[in-house]
């Protein structure tokens, strides 16, 4: 049986490990699952009974990991959807209904769960490239429409690059890409713990300079970097999280070389100011524009853990 991207503290009770496979794409999380024992890809790589699949905050990607399931399975055999209210899965059950045989629906807590038999899922729901402003995303990833306001306001205010580069959660390459135009860049480290975003921007970029990390930016090690970008993400599920923010700051910290730079893009409103100080022996805001504000941070206090 596989799964398809359970919950970290999913309940095993009265499961045989043995007989699963979860399926997970975001790096912190399949580490979490592979900890516990459970056999962790990030595909169906071979035959299966029958497959679960949890709902995503992302509609259009649990509508493709729907189709997916689908085509991996034989006609007939179990498709399980679970979810949470906040996750959509009202909404879901509704589409489902629609498009496939869905049978009786349990409901506890605000969850819902629900099984059909796989059958081919509307075409719309396939998980097919999407062109965004001249890069390819897919569904699911950061900012699938379209570059990112506040990446775009970091590129534009990011000032000359040379030597080594961290892009610290990279995403599908945006400021990677940009990055790379500099003649004077020697490499840039592409750090993104989603695997979809990370495939997204290997395809997105092809210069040799570019190395693709699949991993944890709060987590990630090398050897210090000259100018370290990043646009850190600010939500865990649908919560606001600022410290996710803050430790993308003491990673930054970590991997900016004595006499490099980080350069960070962030909402207005969050309150980076206190660990940028901690990490950072000077630090800048270089530009405030519609709701973003970009800081410069060096003399990094701890640029190895």
């Amino acid at each position: 049986m596989a799964l398809l991207r359970p919950p970290v503290d999913l309940d095993l009770e009265g499961l045989d490990p043995g007989r699963l496979v979860a399926v997970h794409g975001f790096r912190p999380d399949h580490d979490a699952l592979a900890a516990r024992g459970l056999s962790v890809s990030t595909g169906i790589e071979e035959p299966v009974a029958g497959v679960v699949v949890f709902a995503t905050r992302s509609k259009a990607l649990t509508h493709a990991l729907i189709a997916g399931a689908c085509a991996a399975l034989p006609p007939g055999a179990p498709v399980v959807v679970d979810g949470q209210k906040g996750d959509g899965i009202d909404s879901l059950l509704k589409a489902c209904r629609a498009a496939f045989d869905v049978g009786e629906v349990f409901s506890k807590s605000h969850g819902k769960c629900f099984a059909f038999p796989a059958a081919p899922a509307p075409v719309d729901w396939t998980d097919a490239p999407v062109d965004a402003d001249g890069f390819e995303t897919r569904a699911g990833v950061f900012s699938a429409d379209g570059i990112d306001p506040g990446s775009a306001l970091l590129a534009a205010e990011m000032g000359p690059l040379s030597g080594r580069v961290c892009d610290l959660g990279a995403g599908w390459g945006f400021l990677s890409r940009a990055a790379l135009a500099s003649p004077e860049v020697t490499e840039v480290a592409l750090v993104e713990a989603e695997r979809i975003a990370l495939d997204c921007a290997r395809r997105n970029i092809a210069d040799p300079r570019a190395v693709f990390h699949w991993a944890d930016a709060t987590r990630f090690e090398a050897e210090p970097f000259d100018h370290v970008l990043s646009n850190p993400p600010f939500h865990t599920s649908r919560k606001a999280d600022p410290e996710l923010g803050r430790a993308f700051v003491r990673a930054a910290a970590r991997l900016t070389a004595p006499r490099g730079r980080s350069v960070f893009v962030a909402n207005r409103h969050l309150p980076y100011e206190a660990t940028l100080q901690e990490a950072f022996g000077a630090v800048v805001v270089l530009g405030e524009v519609a709701g973003y504000k970009v800081i410069q941070a060096e003399r990094p206090k701890r640029s190895r853990p």
